[in-house]
């Protein structure tokens, strides 16, 4: 709009432009012959055709008088323009108070409780508990070595090798569950035991017995522990490799219950792992939250009705959305962070009442035989 009024402007004052020329006899008004015009940015351009005399005599015609005009037209199209892009102090309430963003509002509080011990348990931790994945959040992970100690048993078994995409499909669940449900190389339960045995001997002997522990995953145990937050882990490794690991890292005496491979008859996403941790702290599920690196792991806590904190170890951050809350590390989380999570109506907070269900009344049944009103 700003460009067609300035061009609007130019061209009318553009065509028939009028200038002074002093004399010494006596002074007149000439007019210059009809200019074609063209705008290219904030200057006129004359046309090449004209002739030079008409340009020497146009030359006098001082230019920024076009350029006042043209900006007092637009002023006049569009008035108090100039006022708001200069304070960008625009009228309205946008609704956000900058003193209400920080701290967080902590949403465990419940001010209708009338029993000031259960609103004191709610306010602090230990209403409720965090179940860790082992390998991708607490330790780091290495996708590459499950991959190639599949392909090294599928060598050794003579069974051709599996392709990428049932790799990824296979990811968190049980040896004896990918073997016999994903790659299908045998249901015979003694051969699969044998299978998933050599496969976790090939993914140990590739790792060499080396363990690192995350960024930021120390510190967050040491603030849970601190806290008196229950701790879980709950994975499909055997539990020997486990236990060998968190020795390796330091962090045996800080867990309090431990799910491992034998404990449970299917991996992720199935939520049989996580619900089996659940009664294993005397939790329901809605009061635990699992922090896991993968889909499978959303997918499995969300069946269990828990809520799920995604890393971002193996998998960007666009990939993790179905999650309640997406982090890179563990000590970008804090508590308040966790009791948010877990702040959601549960059974035990309720009156105990059963709802009422209203009773529909029976209806008569249709009757099929229909009814000519010419006959009556």
């Amino acid at each position: 709009m700003v460009i067609d009024s300035i061009g609007a402007s130019t061209s009318l004052i553009g065509c028939r432009p009028l200038y002074q020329r002093a004399s010494s006899c006596k002074r007149r008004m000439e007019v210059c012959p009809r200019l074609t015009t063209e705008l290219k940015g904030r200057r006129l351009i004359c046309s090449k055709n004209l002739s030079m005399v008409t340009k020497k005599r146009c030359a006098f015609f001082p230019s920024f008088t076009i350029k006042s005009l043209a900006m007092e037209l637009t002023k006049e199209a569009r008035p108090g323009e100039d006022q708001l892009s200069r304070g960008f102090k625009y009228p309205g309430d946008t609704g956000l108070n900058p003193s209400r963003l920080w701290p967080p509002p902590n949403k465990a509080d419940n001010s209708s409780l009338h029993n000031p011990l259960l609103r004191q348990e709610r306010m602090g931790c230990g209403w409720l508990g965090v179940i860790f994945e082992w390998e991708g959040v607490i330790v780091e992970d290495d996708p590459e070595l499950e991959k190639r100690a599949w392909l090294v048993l599928a060598q050794e078994e003579g069974k051709s090798p599996p392709p990428a995409f049932v790799l990824k499909r296979i990811e968190g669940m049980k040896n004896e569950q990918a073997l016999s449900e994903v790659l299908c190389w045998s249901r015979d339960p003694s051969q699969l035991c044998r299978l998933a045995s050599r496969k976790e001997e090939i993914q140990q002997n590739l790792r060499g017995g080396f363990y690192q522990i995350r960024s930021g995953s120390q510190e967050f145990v040491s603030t849970l522990m601190n806290h008196r937050i229950p701790i879980a882990v709950a994975s499909t490794r055997p539990r020997r490799v486990l236990e060998e690991a968190m020795e390796a890292v330091g962090l045996q005496n800080s867990l309090d219950v431990i799910v491992a491979a034998e404990d449970v008859h299917r991996g992720k996403p199935d939520p049989e792992m996580f619900v089996y941790v659940a009664q294993l702290l005397n939790f329901i599920p809605e009061r635990c939250i699992v922090v896991g690196n993968s889909n499978s792991s959303v997918e499995a806590a969300h069946d269990a009705r828990m809520k799920c904190v995604a890393v971002a170890s193996k998998h960007p951050l666009y990939e993790l959305g179905a999650a309640d809350l997406v982090v890179r590390q563990l000590d970008e989380l804090s508590i308040v962070d966790l009791k948010n999570l877990a702040a959601v109506e549960s059974p035990e907070f309720d009156s105990g009442e059963p709802d009422m269900e209203l009773e529909e009344e029976d209806k008569p049944p249709a009757s099929s035989v229909a009814v000519d009103d010419h006959f009556w």
